[in-house]
């Protein structure tokens, strides 16, 4: 299975904020969309904004959030993907790294964006449909 796979049932939509934006404007935005990563862009990918730097931030300096800008917290060296990345290197990679969100890559644009879960779905899915076609095989009915 591809990552190709995951973004045609999910869908490629993908929030982005401005690295300029307000802590406050991206944290609204997460809430509002109930997602927890931002893709980070002014045109091109400059890093992703997630639940967890947000988190790391307050419990080096709470106030530090209150002036701060998306730039200040984001995670500037991001881990992508492409859609044609086999979904067994995106789990690795996202397992070895401890990272929940992976920006999705076209060459230079951002063409989805994946997280955990989704992976995990997707795994399940297919599992189910295996264990489907095993059972009609074995049992003799058709699908």
């Amino acid at each position: 299975m591809k990552i190709s796979d995951i973004l045609r049932s999910k869908g490629s939509a993908v929030i982005t904020v401005h690295p300029d934006a307000p802590i406050e404007e991206a944290l609204r935005t997460l809430v509002e969309h109930d997602i927890g990563a931002l893709v980070v862009a002014d045109g091109t990918i400059q890093g992703i904004f997630t639940e967890r730097d947000v988190l790391r931030a307050a419990a080096t300096d709470v106030h530090r959030l209150a002036n701060a800008q998306v730039r200040d917290l984001m995670t500037a060296d991001v881990v992508t993907a492409t859609p044609d990345h086999d979904i067994q290197h995106v789990m690795d990679v996202m397992t070895s790294r401890r990272i929940r969100h992976l920006p999705v890559l076209a060459g230079d644009v951002v063409c989805g964006m994946i997280s955990m879960r989704d992976v995990i779905n997707a795994l399940r899915q297919s599992a189910q449909t295996e264990n489907q076609q095993l059972h009609a095989y074995i049992t003799g009915t058709p699908l």
